[in-house]
């Protein structure tokens, strides 16, 4: 029997392919996407090696899957923080509030998903950025509703906000500052600078 070193996960009845998503996830975050096998998916999903097949032809659309998953997740965690939220600063600050909780609550998906994205020229590389794109409209929308002064660029001012979080992952330890916190920080620092009465001016 091959060692894996990880155990395999428990297998709900009637949903192996979310064990497998799981699986998948908690394998590209540990070894990379080129160093998984499919073989260790399965056999950390309880499977055997063919059967992987049966649901995922390639390890690339298992990555896809993987990414659909992901997003799948934080987009509902937006969401739902955004159902009971009118005014459009608190709107913006309870889905950065959610988004870094999914992304540093070390979940396996979401840092899976950061972690690894179909190599240049693959058709499945499309897939995934549109996944991304259409997430990322949610926040293009919150920026619209918060009245900017003219000559901001939201779509500029959109990639900073998100790069800001993303790169969280990075250089986030648990501790003092809870994601929540450093969500607030964020949005509150962004706010503070664009209603400066010395704000006017931006640059084209």
């Amino acid at each position: 029997m091959t060692d894996t070193g990880q155990k395999p996960i428990r297998r709900r009845r009637g949903n192996r392919r979310e064990v497998l998503l799981e699986a998948a996830a908690k394998r590209f975050m540990r070894n990379g996407f080129a160093a998984a096998s499919m073989r260790e998916i399965a056999a950390d999903a309880g499977m055997q090696a063919g059967s992987i097949y049966y649901h995922f032809p390639s390890k690339t659309e298992l990555l896809v899957a993987v990414h659909e998953e992901g997003m799948r997740r934080i987009r509902d965690a937006v969401t739902e923080a955004l159902s009971g939220t009118r005014e459009p600063w608190q709107r913006l600050e309870e889905a950065c509030v959610a988004h870094l909780n999914v992304l540093l609550g070390g979940g396996d998906f979401f840092n899976a998903v950061m972690r690894e994205m179909p190599s240049g020229d693959d058709p499945s590389r499309r897939q995934v950025t549109r996944l991304r794109d259409e997430y990322e409209a949610i926040f293009d929308r919150l920026l619209d509703d918060l009245g900017l002064p003219a000559g901001v660029d939201r779509h500029t001012l959109r990639l900073m906000l998100l790069g800001a979080m993303n790169w969280s992952h990075t250089w986030y330890r648990p501790g003092s500052d809870t994601p929540e916190k450093i969500a607030r920080r964020f949005v509150g620092y962004l706010r503070l600078g664009l209603e400066s009465p010395s704000g006017g001016g931006f640059p084209q």
